[in-house]
């Protein structure tokens, strides 16, 4: 990661502001590659026949880790690196599959300052596939106040997601 790339900052931050899209065009690849980055070896996540036979789905298709991945570099995408995950939930509501092209979206929820000082801005999230919501997630990251503050930097009881 290079140092010139700028953090957001929280006071750039306002609440309802949309985060920018990101499409990605989902291929048996992409699929494949997040099941085995999470050791899951269960074959919905790579067999074809197993996922269409046994399972009833029309493909193979995203597993939750990866699922959690995407919306983490999409977090981080936006906040630069000094933006700090504190937590996320979300819900898979349909499947993703090869051939789908899924868009991420999200919009500011909340901003607010913890007891500790920690900037904080809360994120609705989704991942559409054709305009169809698959999944919604909410997440909690940390953003630094002025260049010279890091979240990354907070531990112990400076550190409350």
């Amino acid at each position: 990661m290079s140092a010139n790339i700028a953090s957001r900052l929280a006071t750039q931050v306002r609440e309802g502001e949309e985060l920018p899209p990101l499409s990605h065009d989902v291929t048996a690849t992409t699929v494949v590659l997040g099941a085995l980055a999470t050791r899951d070896w269960r074959p919905m996540h790579h067999d074809r026949d197993f996922a269409i036979n046994r399972n009833g789905v029309k493909d193979i298709f995203i597993n939750t880790p990866n699922n959690a991945a995407w919306f983490e570099r999409y977090i981080t995408d936006w906040t630069g690196p000094k933006g700090r995950l504190g937590r996320m939930k979300f819900k898979m509501r349909s499947s993703v599959f090869p051939g789908d092209r899924m868009t991420l979206s999200g919009k500011v929820a909340k901003v607010s300052t913890d007891e500790t000082g920690c900037h904080w801005a809360d994120l609705a999230l989704a991942v559409s596939v054709e305009g169809r919501v698959c999944t919604e997630c909410q997440a909690r990251v940390a953003l630094p106040v002025d260049a010279s503050d890091n979240p990354w930097s907070r531990k112990d009881e400076r550190w409350k997601p």
